[in-house]
Order: structure tokens, then sequence, then C-alpha cells
């Protein structure tokens, strides 16, 4: 059984999708030739590449870079986003621009992360329109499953969403 963060098909008729819980569901479509894809995009797989390595696996399959539109599903949004200077070390080392996706934490050592921006900043690097449907997964919790608000409440488990996408037969 496959495990990937992202996928590419041109087959029509066959749905595929993302699971995530506060990651980036990245839907990708070139309606023009025909192919999709999907990408899990979390901190770590967008900065280390998964949206190029899709929208290569899609250029593989005839589709044209300027012809694919992206879309960035229900995320974590920065005001809940909370992350150690690790990370921020892990971004800025190898791109100091990438500071204008953090603001101050609560504290010294915390900032907050927009990783909604990052993630549609880094598909227009690649050629690539892409959008935000601007919710909030964390912040949104009548709508969509958290695994950090899950922890933070000191719940047992949290749930996942699915994000698909199919070409019409």
């Amino acid at each position: 059984r496959p495990r990937a963060d992202g996928i590419a098909t041109r087959r029509k008729g066959l749905a595929i999708g993302v699971v995530t819980a506060d990651c980036g569901p990245v839907l990708f479509a070139d309606t023009e030739n025909g192919v999709i894809g999907a990408a899990h995009a979390g901190w770590r797989g967008a900065l280390n590449g998964v949206l190029e390595a899709t929208i290569a696996a899609m250029e593989g399959l005839g589709a044209k870079r300027n012809s694919i539109r992206a879309v960035l599903g229900p995320t974590i949004t920065q005001p809940n986003y909370e992350v150690g200077l690790e990370m921020v070390a892990e971004f800025l080392d190898a791109e100091p621009a990438r500071e204008r996706f953090f603001q101050p934490g609560r504290s010294a050592d915390k900032r907050q992360f927009d990783l909604p921006s990052f993630i549609v900043a880094q598909l227009q690097a690649s050629g690539v329109e892409g959008s935000f449907v601007d919710r909030c997964t964390y912040g949104d919790p009548d709508r969509f499953f958290s695994f950090r608000r899950t922890t933070h409440r000191g719940e047992p488990d949290y749930g996942r969403q699915l994000s698909a996408i199919a070409l019409a037969e």
C-alpha cells in the first residue's frame, strides 16, 4: 500500500484526495489538459517540496504549469499556530525572507506561523495560481477536526477531514 503526501492522475471518474487535521489539503486541477492532483502540505512537507513534487507529477501526466490552479482547503491559521524557534530556524536558514510568515508569539521563545500564506506563496513561486478558502481547522470546532485543538483540550482522539478531487467522466 503506497504512502505519499502527493498524488496526481488523469484518469476520469477516479477521486484522489488527502486526509488532514490541521495540515493544508491542496487540490490541483489543469482542466485544459485533464490532470488533477492532491497534496498533504504540513509545514515540513511544504518546506521540503511536496507542492513542487505534486506539480511535477502532474506535468509528467501532461499538465502545463501555467494552466494548473490550486486551492488550499481548511487548515490551521496563524492566530492558532504557535511554534518554537527551532522550526523558525529551519525556515530562515534556507531563506531569511521567510520571516514574513512569522509573528511574535505569546512568549519570547514562540512564534505564530502563517501556514496558509506560506503554502500559497510556495504555489505562486512554482508558477501555479493558488488560493485559500480562508477556513481555520483549529478555530472552527463545529465544522472541522483539529489535532492541535484536541491536544490542547486533552481529548483522547481527533478526527480528520478528507479533501478530494475527481475528473468528471
